[in-house]
């Protein structure tokens, strides 16, 4: 199914959804620390692919950062995009750092982070899932909500 709509009304969409998300989440008007968590990897994008920052992850999403790096070590290639946190989608620093809007909420030992924004002129959202461990947020998952892939379905093999 298709919709068919100017962007500055879809992007108009995505700030309401953003906006009512904030509202019903009660950490989510003030950054907390699983937003903190997610925020380096849109400050720096490609750090997800970065093995030295494994430690921010766990599983599921860690196992597959991991067969990538042994994919990659091993001279075989790749099986992961270098800008995961964008949707793999091409950008504009300055459309992409205009857009951008962070909204998180935090159950108990789980967090959910959406990041929504443009690239390519297109809205795109991502869903960032998280979990405690040791009393620090660890990224568990990562989610295209608009082009429906997730960082633990890759089998990097």
């Amino acid at each position: 199914m298709t919709i068919d709509m100017p962007a500055s009304e879809v992007v108009m969409k995505y700030e309401v959804l953003i906006a009512a998300f904030a509202m019903v989440s009660p950490t989510a008007a003030s950054a907390g620390e699983a937003l903190d968590t997610v925020k380096p990897f849109y400050d720096h994008i490609g750090t997800e692919l970065d093995s030295a920052e494994r430690g921010r992850f766990v599983d599921p999403a860690k196992s597959v950062l991991d067969a990538r790096d042994r994919l990659v070590k091993s001279g075989q290639g790749d099986c992961l995009d270098d800008n995961m946190a964008l949707d793999n989608a091409a950008y504009d620093k300055a459309e992409f750092d205009k857009s951008l809007k962070l909204a998180e909420s935090e159950n108990g030992d789980t967090a959910v982070v959406v990041a929504a924004f443009m690239a390519s002129k297109e809205p795109h959202r991502m869903q960032w899932k998280l979990k405690k461990v040791d009393g620090q947020w660890k990224i568990a998952d990562l989610l295209s909500v608009t082009n429906e892939w997730a960082l633990s379905q890759y089998q990097c093999e």
